[in-house]
């Protein structure tokens, strides 16, 4: 079991990316949470199998309408309590 934060650049507001995210998320099992920034960069935190958090993050890297130029991500501390993975506004 894998938490990760992540901060996406790029194209990657208003082209789908949050509700690609929780879909394929909810999918593979993960949870978490995803949300826009003003920055224009997409937020993320994403726990579950290494697996599953590397098939999402494929997928959304090969999405057609996501543009993403450069992902930063570390490693935090599990959360116990979540049941899903979700949009935050």
């Amino acid at each position: 079991m894998s938490r990760r934060h992540i901060i996406f650049h790029g194209r990657v507001q208003g082209v789908g990316f949050r509700w690609r995210a929780a879909i394929t998320a909810n999918e593979l099992g993960l949870t978490g949470w995803v949300r826009n920034l003003y920055d224009g960069t997409v937020e993320m935190e994403v726990q579950g199998s290494i697996t599953g958090i590397s098939y999402l993050l494929h997928n959304l890297q090969n999405d057609r309408f996501i543009e993403i130029t450069d992902i930063e991500s570390k490693q935090i501390p599990e959360e116990k309590h979540e049941s899903s993975f979700r949009t935050v506004y």
